[in-house]
């Protein structure tokens, strides 16, 4: 059963791993809302590194933020944390591949291989975590923006690369939680307690006296001894 809940959570780990790199690169991740407008002539979306304006027509330019540090805290700290959130599942794949029970790798040692899975299903859940943490504070500054009344800049809406994120934490985490519960301890073998017979030195060990042997009769060691020679004639 083990074997089962390790690879599928492998499985459903990797699979958010690369959600969340998918959702990293989306240009969605905030979209300009139309509530308010009557005439809405070019919508805005943009991501952590760029935005874009696309126009009725469908024709769009996109511009990189160009410098670091006039950007919101939010935004600069969205970035590094879902750097690292791909960096620990990169590093989850890593340690999961050493770790499962249905690979060759280090099949001999399963203590490290059960250490090795549990630190990969670690690495997933810290992964899954900081996507959860960088999508739900993005959120939270849009939500902020969109119902405050005092606020004169563009309103956003959140994107479609929000709800991907959300997803790809959400099984990263599933994923790391079934690696974790499903290591157990193991020993390096299983150790067979038949010890081989040894018996104890000394005399009574043997069953035989310490003292001389007994000398063989020579009437009895000897059939010639009983009959003579004239008996076979």
């Amino acid at each position: 059963m083990s074997l089962l809940v390790e690879t599928v959570g492998f499985f459903l780990a990797v699979v958010g791993w690369a959600m969340l790199a998918i959702t990293l690169f989306n240009s969605y991740w905030r979209v300009s809302t139309v509530s308010g407008n009557v005439i809405t002539t070019s919508t805005i979306f943009e991501n952590l590194w760029q935005s874009c304006a696309t126009d009725s027509t469908g024709v769009y330019n996109c511009w990189e933020f160009q410098s670091l540090l006039e950007l919101p805290a939010y935004l600069q700290a969205s970035r590094a944390l879902m750097i690292s959130a791909l960096v620990l599942g990169f590093l989850g794949i890593l340690c999961g591949m050493i770790g499962l029970q249905c690979t060759k790798v280090a099949e001999d040692n399963p203590n490290m291989k059960s250490k090795m899975a549990a630190l990969s299903g670690f690495m997933f859940v810290l992964a899954g975590l900081c996507g959860m943490v960088t999508v739900s504070w993005y959120a939270a500054n849009i939500t902020r923006d969109f119902f405050n009344p005092l606020f004169v800049g563009t309103k956003y809406e959140i994107g479609p690369a929000l709800y991907l994120g959300w997803s790809a934490s959400l099984l990263v985490i599933i994923g790391g939680a079934c690696l974790f519960s499903s290591c157990r301890t193991y020993s390096s073998r299983e150790k067979s307690y038949a010890y081989p017979y040894k018996g104890a030195k000394g005399p009574l060990s043997t069953g035989v006296t310490s003292g001389p042997r007994p000398r063989a009769d020579s009437n009895s060691s000897s059939n010639g001894g009983k009959y003579g020679k004239n008996a076979y004639v």
